[in-house]
């Protein structure tokens, strides 16, 4: 038997297969992460589909993320090959990137099937807390509190069984040493990021997703093996009753709820179910149900809304949903096929620029740039800048009814879009308005919640870069902005970029 097909089979932990980026083929982007993104990925030698999560090792650093990169390693380290996780196939690294290659979840995630069944049946709630109780036992025996448990975390493999993901937020607590090795994210920090410090997490910060984080967490005490009970009592509450079980505008209102345990259930609840999660949402974390109890968790499995669970054979059971649901019509036999993603002929190994250049959907070697206006002159006609004060002061007087007009901080914004702003070129884009303001100021701000989010640091080795008509680059000292300017006028944002730049530093 080969050493992948073993890998396969039994996941032990002192085994990987030796890969390296060129032993795959990269297909689609499939998930995102703060400093990683995730792609199908097949490997050329055996033709088995991999998801492979790919961490840009300075952005790690940026972020200070070095810490959440070696917990996840570790706990998929501890976990593989054991039911209800991801297995971890194997990690490699190049110059820049990290890349983890791991199960790939075919069916997706538990909200994704939440929102395509609108609402379980008790049936179906019942086998899938099952299912999340009975991997939460093993991991909390391996000592790993994963501390961010939500539907999305919670994957589906090809028999819509669950498997946990997304550990970077987990806590490992015991003594036993990680053997990843933080060089393999420090050699490539720039000057400044290795002069900076590396802080620890301290036991009680904050981490997790609003609507499942436990009151304790959000006081700022430690969290424990209850604070994942705490967001698996939310999870069995969102599966009865097709919604969180707090909510609200903002994040800080549904603190508040939480905090004070403001729940309530729907007339049509289960009464079973509603007696379950509610001892087990109590915001003292000691007496919820389960904390006491030596793992597993015996006074759950025998809470009669899990009556009748084979613990044993629960991972053979087919999801009791796929024939009340397709009976009902509610559901088709395609709503739940197999992702048959066919990987393109011309597809080559590796991530080089061409292979990112084409998994982001850009043909940067094919596409012609659209006939724009490029003189200097119609830029500056329209950037305003060589203006006296009086003509400032009277714009900024106009420019007081424009909605963007509270961000630009007291300064004239001469030019102002919509744009994909991206981390780096691997990451998935979020829409931003941009606005270039006298100062100068490149300022992003988050339209949807109205709030800003950055700015792009001028300095004298700032420096604008179209790639063709709609995706540009502002290169910093120390970070690339990769942007995109959906209606093709790249080129007009270098161009005015370039003219407040010159205005600024070119005597």
């Amino acid at each position: 038997m080969s050493a992948s097909s073993q890998i396969e089979h039994k996941y032990p932990s002192n085994v990987r297969a030796r890969r390296n980026v060129n032993d795959f083929m990269f297909g689609k982007l499939i998930g995102e992460g703060s400093f990683s993104v995730v792609y199908l990925a097949k490997d050329i030698h055996t033709s088995k589909e991999w998801a492979v999560k790919v961490c840009e090792k300075q952005q790690i650093i940026r972020e200070r993320k070095q810490e959440y990169v070696k917990r996840e390693r570790e706990a998929l380290n501890r976990l593989s090959g054991l039911p209800g996780f991801l297995n971890l196939f194997c990690t490699f690294q190049d110059s820049t990137k990290l890349y983890f290659v791991m199960t790939y979840a075919r069916k997706g995630n538990l909200l994704q099937l939440m929102e395509k069944v609108k609402k379980f049946d008790v049936e179906c709630v019942r086998y899938y807390s099952a299912q999340i109780l009975h991997a939460m036992e093993q991991m909390h025996a391996h000592s790993i509190i994963h501390r961010d448990l939500k539907p999305e975390n919670i994957l589906l493999d090809e028999k819509l069984h669950v498997m946990i993901a997304d550990f970077g937020s987990s806590r490992i607590d015991d003594n036993k040493k990680d053997n990843f090795s933080s060089d393999e994210v420090d050699e490539s920090a720039s000057e400044s990021d290795e002069q900076s410090s590396k802080p620890h997490r301290k036991r009680g910060s904050f981490v997790g997703t609003a609507q499942y984080v436990s009151p304790e967490i959000l006081k700022g005490r430690d969290s424990t093996v209850a604070s994942d009970l705490w967001s698996f009592g939310c999870m069995v509450y969102q599966m009865v009753a097709g919604f969180p079980p707090f909510q609200g505008p903002n994040d800080y209102l549904i603190f508040q709820k939480i905090t004070k345990l403001d729940l309530t259930f729907p007339n049509d609840f289960d009464h079973v179910a509603a007696d379950l999660i509610g001892k087990i949402l109590v915001l003292n974390p000691q007496n919820r149900i389960g904390v006491q109890d030596s793992s597993p968790y015996d006074s759950i499995r025998n809470h009669k809304f899990l009556e009748g669970i084979d613990f044993f054979t629960l991972r053979k059971m087919s999801p009791p949903f796929l024939i009340s649901t397709l009976l009902s019509g509610e559901c088709t036999k395609e709503d739940f096929s197999i992702d048959t993603y066919e990987f393109p002929d011309n597809i080559k190994p590796g991530l080089d620029n061409e292979q990112i250049t084409r998994l982001l959907g850009q043909d940067w070697l094919k596409i012609g740039a659209p006939s724009v206006e490029t003189s200097s002159s119609s830029v500056e006609n329209t950037l305003k800048i060589y203006i006296s004060d009086e003509e400032k002061h009277s714009l900024l007087e106009e420019q007081q009814s424009d909605m963007w007009h509270p961000f630009a901080e007291g300064e004239l914004i001469l030019k102002k879009g919509l744009v994909n702003k991206r981390k780096g070129a691997l990451y998935v884009p979020r829409k931003r308005m941009l606005l270039l303001t006298t100062g100068p100021k490149l300022i992003y701000i988050d339209p949807v919640q109205m709030v800003k989010k950055g700015e792009i640091p001028w300095s004298e080795k700032m420096r604008a870069e179209a790639k063709n008509f709609k995706i540009f680059f502002v290169h910093t000292p120390h970070r690339t902005y990769y942007l995109e300017d959906p209606q093709g006028y790249a080129l007009k944002w270098c161009q005015a970029i370039q003219e407040v730049y010159d205005k600024a530093y070119k005597k």
